[in-house]
């Protein structure tokens, strides 16, 4: 009496390719020896795996369907049978336990992928001024990216033309091999070359973009920049990027800041630092001097009496501005002044007979006179020291 496969297996006879594939790989999951090692489950595992071999092949399924068993007068060898048998090799193995690779329980491989797919992100790098990274700007940007093809707005195809699906794959978008090897049959699939793995091909394909739905153009982009940011620092412009394949949705661009020396301002951080030369006259007696800064305009600096050279005065408050991640200032940093004492390097007969006056006013003459004066010079005087 021939055994009944499609009973086994849980489908009706008019049951698809799929639905039994489907129906096999439950079962298998099921029954497999590593999951269920009962006899009865062995035996089960077994006898599913010969209704899938028989209901898989056309030849077998049509002598099922006229009433025969074709698994019988010896066509299984009489002895018993590999419960692997059933499985195209190892890749149905995988399928049979995870799942197809398109989740779907469709074919073993992936299936035709869409022709619409994300676009990638675009760098481009953006001088900036220190002022401009103070205070902020908006800049207008040229980037050289694909943009959606006007012509079939990213269809790929001439207008009026349709798609036909790949003879070579039969709309499946792969091509598979099938190799024996110890584990049975391995099966391979690779994209296939005609349709490279749409699984449709554009019969007339659009002359300016060649089927791709996007071409290379030049575009102006205004990159708002915040107050704040520093060498290195990149801005996201979401959706200003490259136009994906097919008309697929833009990337982002990412603009790195090239900050540019200053010719007075020396950044550290949110600090700013800076050189302000006063002239000896000023460093002693003391005096306030306005200076330009970077941001706030005009300050007034106040030089302490008896200022030394090197001395750091504090503006706080005064540098640049703390940007957080969130893309809020946060305060600002602190605005460093190092006083620089400029010491005169000529002076005419009025200007020494003054010094030489104040030197002598604070008993200083003798380091102004000379190793002959009858004072005594100031290296004369050492000397003398060294001999005692």
């Amino acid at each position: 009496m021939a055994r009944d496969y499609y009973g086994t297996l849980g489908v009706a006879k008019n049951a698809s390719d799929q639905e039994i594939k489907r129906a096999y790989r439950k079962l298998a999951r099921e029954l497999h020896p590593d999951v269920n090692p009962s006899e009865d489950a062995q035996r089960q595992f077994g006898e599913v795996t010969t209704a899938y071999e028989v209901l898989s092949d056309p030849q077998k399924r049509k002598i099922v369907d006229l009433g025969g068993d074709p698994m019988e007068n010896g066509a299984s060898g009489g002895g018993a049978r590999d419960p692997f048998a059933g499985f195209g090799g190892l890749g149905d193995i995988m399928d049979a336990f995870f799942g197809a690779a398109t989740g779907g329980g469709g074919g073993r491989g992936r299936g035709p992928r869409s022709r619409v797919q994300p676009g990638s992100d675009a760098l481009i790098r953006l001088g900036l001024t220190l002022e401009e990274c103070a205070t902020g700007v908006d800049k207008e940007i040229t980037v050289d990216t694909a943009v959606l093809c006007d012509q079939c707005r990213g269809a790929g195809s001439a207008e009026g033309a349709t798609t036909q699906t790949c003879d070579t794959c039969g709309g499946q978008g792969e091509i598979q091999s099938v190799q024996r090897s110890f584990l049975g049959q391995v099966v391979t699939a690779r994209p296939c070359p005609v349709c490279r793995g749409f699984g449709e091909v554009i019969t007339n394909p659009c002359r300016q973009c060649g089927g791709d739905g996007r071409v290379r153009a030049r575009r102006d982009v205004t990159a708002k920049i915040p107050p704040g940011v520093g060498d290195g620092m990149r801005i996201r412009l979401s959706g200003q990027g490259e136009v994906g394949p097919g008309g697929g949705p833009a990337g982002d661009l990412y603009v790195e800041v090239d900050e540019e020396p200053h010719e007075v301002f020396l950044r550290q951080g949110h600090d700013l630092h800076c050189n302000l030369r006063v002239p000896m006259t000023t460093a002693a007696l003391g005096a306030t001097i306005p200076m330009e800064t970077l941001i706030d305009g005009e300050h007034e600096i106040e030089i302490e009496p008896g200022t030394q050279p090197g001395t750091e005065v504090v503006l706080t408050g005064k540098g640049m501005p703390r940007l957080r991640s969130s893309g809020r200032v946060d305060g600002r940093g602190d605005l460093h002044v190092h006083i620089d004492v400029v010491v005169p390097t000529k002076l005419d007969e009025g200007q020494q007979e003054l010094l030489r006056e104040l030197a002598q006013r604070r008993g200083e003459e003798s380091a102004l006179s000379g190793n002959g004066s009858k004072h005594g010079g100031l290296f004369s005087k050492l000397r003398a020291k060294s001999h005692r």
